[in-house]
């Protein structure tokens, strides 16, 4: 078998790496495995390459914080002849926002993996809790090494239990040792030592400890306790070596100085082990129970230590039957009475030793490699399972439910409010009528394709948002404070336009006559104001209005002729920037941009103008070209844009872009019924379930709303109208998209189906 690792490793001093460390050597005795085949990904802290003197096996290294090593690292390993992979989860040793571009390189792992994951959220945030379940949705198995661990990933990340693996935390051969130098040293001759180590940051509670030295000593005066292990990284860079130091000044304070001693080095297993095998009782005196894997402890009970520890999650397992003592967290009048006890009677002493060593065998890594090796076989078995007939493009059953209770709840009598604090409405910022436009087609468009009750009875009020907004002259303000007073005289274009791609789409799908009688007159009494537009995208969005008003009255000729003349500025202006490879309206890609290419694509629905048609494949072929990078939509970035000839920025993603590009891909199977245009429309979509380049998906399944927009290296948790309202429209227009799909549906799929079933039903 040929495993790749991705993980910390040695020389880093690092829990993770030496527990990776560990788990090759103990896989490596098999004689199936191909050590000369295997290898380390392993993840560097720094961008610094030549950071650690990393041993041979490790073949490729991960800058933490660069998200392009973890695609270039899926790419290796796919390259590569492993069989399967191994990857070390935690949170800290991945780069973005709580790790998240791990997801960068499982989403584009093509081989069979399993994950470890060494620490499980009981309260997990909404970054935390959505990574770990694309994990384990990738991975053949989650592998946890408790009980408590499996309940959380049960009961809090919704993960079935049939995906997880519990294999508890391996253990070196840690057999008692004869001659130990440890307990010959100075440091150890005549004591008896109370033995704590590992990384030292506040957490870990060692003045617990401290406190209760007066009361130990003032009975056994020969105790000793020994802090081994350096202090955390994270806690030198921000705070250096203030809490070691403030241990030191308590410790002389309680007079208890001499009978302390802080042994500050990273040591081997070897040297650990002597400690461990030297001490009297070994001591975890953790703050609080969120503790759900402790590799110190069990190194300790793998050493047949006696252990006495405050009762956090993995020390409840562990130290159960007898196997160690539990005392309560911050007690230290509590720790008093255990030790004193444990000094005074070496018959329980040794029973606790005793309980630890037979439970530790079973921890040891040779047999914990074992059920390692099993796990990774069954996952390379499941890896060479048959696929399953290939399904429709549009897999509706994986979409969520519509549900319109965030678009309900950012909604009052006066209309949607425009922006949110995470999934809270933000009066403060009041109201605009692009939002309201929006959620009046948004709202026509669920109405219209399952008679939505909740959608029909929002609509009066984004009519009558509209209307308030209308001027006398007939254009529309675009502002409004909570308090209804109006912010501005006359709105931009792109709000002009929006307003009259829903009242032209009013008018064609309106539920009732008295809604369509009301979008018509604003309709009209905008129209004067269609030539006075200059700006593209305000163009556009109402040429979109215009050609929807078509569709219902197909034979108006002055209505024709302003749509004709808005399409001929943006035909002229994309004549105008075609430079070679450039084929754009402009010299440059900003925002909403595939609406101009979908107002020519209505154009030409509405009139049959064949130019139309031609620019707008031209500019779609165009944005084609570098949109779908990695297999997901990248849409140009607002930070920067993407100017001629330039790169696309990527991020910030936003999604107004998204939905705009599900529209396009949408209209363009509608009018060419090529498939192409359907997958690359449902692959649009899914960029808001975390198809993306975050692997993160916008819409909230809890809130049901949808992030304001994809950063790089998180996602925006606000949750305002235009993002919420981009996602559902995107929704519905794939739901739309799919119905056609199903109609069109070729009856050998449905034989090719059959004969997949007869086939597993054969097995």
């Amino acid at each position: 078998m040929k495993i790749a690792y991705i993980s910390t490793y040695p020389p880093r001093e690092c829990g993770l790496a030496t527990f990776n460390y560990n788990l090759i050597n103990a896989l490596s005795i098999n004689p199936s495995y191909q050590a000369d085949k295997s290898f380390v990904i392993a993840m560097n802290e720094s961008d610094d390459l030549n950071e650690h003197a990393y041993p041979s096996e490790v073949k490729f290294i991960i800058r933490q914080q660069n998200q392009q090593d973890y695609i270039e690292a899926a790419n290796f390993i796919n390259d590569s002849d492993v069989d399967t992979c191994i990857i070390e989860h935690e949170f800290g040793i991945y780069g973005g926002n709580s790790g998240v571009f791990l997801l960068s390189l499982i989403n584009k792992l093509k081989k069979p993996f399993i994950t470890i994951l060494h620490t499980v959220l009981k309260e997990p945030n909404f970054m935390q809790q959505t990574i770990i379940k694309e994990i384990a949705l990738k991975s053949s198995k989650i592998v946890v090494m408790s009980k408590k661990a499996v309940l959380f990933l049960t009961s809090i990340y919704q993960i079935p239990s049939t995906s997880i693996k519990l294999i508890e935390h391996g253990v070196p051969n840690l057999e008692p040792i004869a001659n130990n130098e440890i307990s010959r040293s100075e440091l150890f001759k005549n004591r008896k030592v109370l033995f704590t180590f590992g990384l030292i940051s506040r957490n870990k509670g060692l003045e617990t400890v401290i406190k209760a030295l007066p009361s130990i000593v003032s009975q056994h005066p020969d105790v000793l306790y020994v802090i081994l292990g350096n202090t955390h990284p994270g806690v030198v860079r921000h705070n250096g070596e203030e809490y070691r130091d403030s241990l030191k000044a308590l410790a002389k304070d309680l007079g208890v100085e001499n009978n302390i001693a802080f042994v500050n080095k990273f040591v081997s297993e070897n040297e650990l082990h002597q400690y461990l095998t030297a001490c009297y009782l070994y001591i975890t005196p953790y703050l609080n129970e969120a503790q759900i894997t402790s590799g110190t402890l069990s190194y300790a009970v793998g050493a047949g230590a006696a252990v006495v520890s405050t009762p956090y999650w993995h020390a409840e397992e562990l130290l159960a039957d007898n196997r160690g003592k539990l005392f309560d967290f911050k007690n230290d009048k509590a720790l008093v009475n255990i030790v004193n006890e444990l000094l005074s009677d070496e018959a329980k002493h040794q029973e606790l030793k005793s309980n630890a060593y037979q439970y530790g065998l079973k921890l040891r890594w040779p047999a914990i490699g074992n059920v390692y090796l099993s796990t990774l076989q069954q996952a390379i078995a499941d890896g060479e399972k048959p696929e399953r007939v290939t399904p429709p493009i549009i897999d509706v059953e994986s979409m969520p439910a519509l549900n319109l209770s965030h678009i309900s709840l950012l909604t009052d009598d006066t209309g949607i409010i425009q922006h949110a604090r995470f999934g809270i409405p933000n009066l403060k910022e009041g109201y605009c009528i692009d939002d309201n436009a929006r959620a009046l087609i948004m709202a026509l468009m669920a109405y219209e394709q399952n008679k939505n009750q909740a959608a029909l009875k929002l609509m009066p009020v984004y009519l009558s948002f509209i209307q308030y907004m209308h001027t006398e002259d007939g254009n529309f303000r675009n502002f409004l404070s909570f308090n209804r007073n109006y912010l501005d005289e006359i709105g931009s274009e792109d709000a002009f336009g929006r307003t009259i791609w829903s009242l032209g789409y009013l008018i064609g799908v309106a539920p009732n006559n008295s809604y369509r009688e009301f979008g018509r007159e604003l309709f009209f009494n905008a129209v004067p104001h269609f030539k006075g537009l200059k700006h593209l995208r305000g163009m556009a969005n109402t040429l979109i209005g215009i050609s929807y008003y078509l569709l219902a009255h197909p034979g108006d000729k002055p209505i024709i002729n302003e749509g004709n003349q808005l399409a001929e500025s943006l035909k002229l202006s994309y004549q105008a920037n075609k430079d070679g490879d450039w084929h754009w309206f402009e010299d440059i890609l900003t925002y909403d941009n595939a609406i101009l290419p979908l107002a020519l694509l209505h154009h030409y629905e509405a009139t049959g103008d064949n130019e139309s048609y031609q620019i707008a494949m031209e500019s779609i072929n165009f944005l084609n070209s570098f949109s779908f990078e990695n297999g997901y939509l990248n849409p140009v970035g607002n930070a920067g844009w993407m100017r001629k000839h330039g790169k696309n920025p990527i991020y910030d993603q936003q999604a107004i872009e998204t939905m705009a590009m599900v529209l396009l891909y949408g209209k363009t199977y509608e009018i060419t019924k090529d498939s192409k245009y359907l997958s690359l429309m449902y692959t649009s979509y899914e960029w808001f379930l975390g198809k993306n380049s975050m692997h993160i998906p916008l819409y909230d399944f809890e809130t049901h709303g949808c992030a304001d927009g994809l950063q790089f290296n998180s996602v925006n948790r606000n949750q305002g109208a235009e993002s919420t309202l981009a996602y559902f429209v995107s929704h519905l227009t794939v739901l739309k998209a799919a119905e056609a799909e199903y109609e069109t549906l070729s009856p050998s799929l449905f034989e090719e189906e059959e004969e997949f079933v007869k086939h597993q039903n054969s097995k």
